[in-house]
Order: C-alpha cells, then structure tokens, then sequence
C-alpha cells in the first residue's frame, strides 16, 4: 500500500511516501506563512514516484489553522482524483522523539493551553484544553516523560522543541493505527468557535 502523508500544523511541514516495504520520500520544509508553496513540488515528486497513492494520511493538529486546512484540502483534491483513501492523526502524536513516549503541550490561547499524552505514537489523553494549573499538573504527574512543544514555551521552560514528522504518520496510517478521522477530515478543534458580535448600535 502506498502512503503519502502531509503535515503541515506548524512552520515546519513534511511529506513523505510510504510504500511498506520502504520509504520513497521523507522531505521537511519550513514556511510560517505559505505552505502550498513548498507542498504542491513534493507532493508531485510523490507522484512521480508512486504514481498512485492508495491511501493519503493528513496530520489534523492541533496547530495552525490555515495550515492544517491546505494541507486537508490538498489531500482531499488528491483523494477524490486518485480515489485513495483519507485518514486523519493527531499531528502530536508524530512528534520527532528519540522516546516512544511523550507529552505535547501547547498555548491554545486565552488563557489555556493544549495537552497530550501518546504512547507509541496513540493519543492515549487528549488532545484537551486545560490551564496553566492544570497543564503543570498533569506534567507533574509523568515525571521523565519527554516534555514537547513546537515553539520555545515559557510556562514549561524544560519543554523541548519538536516538529511533526509526516513518515511517522505514514507509518502509523500504514498500520492503521492512530487513526481519529476518515473520509471528510477537519482539523482537531479543541474549543467551540468563539464569535464576537459587534456591539449595539
């Protein structure tokens, strides 16, 4: 079965073609601001390599926004014309980690943060929003587990800064494991969305 995986959740996306007997591409790239740049040229290198892919497997965050969105509209385009398969992961379960354990933090914003315990590449808690509190807490209570974050974070100054790697994904999707979406993928929303209504006039 030929994987192509995609992530592209922080300035740091990846790709890479998984075919189960071997890995044909394993590219990363840095772009804060415009991933299909740097995307769309793998994404044909993997073509031309595969030909085909059977199935295309999409890190779904939670991190940026705009980014995991090209990134699902990219493999939505691909499946639909290839007929491959879509399946969605956790994009923190793919963390670059010399550990098959860890836990991913991250600022959510207004006040809350994002925690995630994996175990062998599985969400087994989270993704959830918490406070600060509850963020140091649950840290706490996994003393010597790898403590990741995909930018310097002050809150946790031990944290160590990682990226998603997209062959981890394809492993995984090649496994079937990790698996939280399939079909119609939508980044991973930890909160509902949050609506200013403009004042009465």
């Amino acid at each position: 079965m030929k994987v192509l995986a995609l992530d592209t959740s922080t300035p740091h996306g990846s790709v890479a073609l998984f075919d189960g007997g071997g890995v044909l591409l394993d590219e990363a790239f840095t772009s804060d601001r415009n991933h299909g740049c740097a995307l769309v040229p793998l994404i044909e290198r993997a073509r031309d390599l595969a030909g085909k892919f059977d199935c295309i497997a999409v890190g779904l965050g939670p991190g940026s926004y705009a980014g995991i969105r090209i990134a699902i509209a990219t493999a939505m385009g691909l499946g639909m014309a290839m007929g491959a398969r879509l399946v969605g992961i956790p994009s923190v379960a793919v963390w670059e980690c010399d550990s098959d354990h860890h836990l991913a933090i991250g600022d959510a914003r207004r006040d809350t943060f994002y925690f995630t315990r994996v175990e062998r590449g599985i969400c087994a808690e989270g993704p959830l929003l918490t406070d600060a509190a509850g963020l140091l807490a649950r840290i706490t209570a996994k003393p010597g587990w790898p403590v990741l974050a995909a930018e310097p974070f002050a809150l946790v100054p031990q944290a160590i800064v990682a990226r998603p790697r997209a062959l981890t994904l394809a492993r995984l999707a090649a496994e079937g494991r990790g698996i939280c979406a399939e079909g119609d993928l939508e980044p991973l929303y930890l909160r509902e969305p949050h609506i200013t209504l403009p004042k009465p006039r």
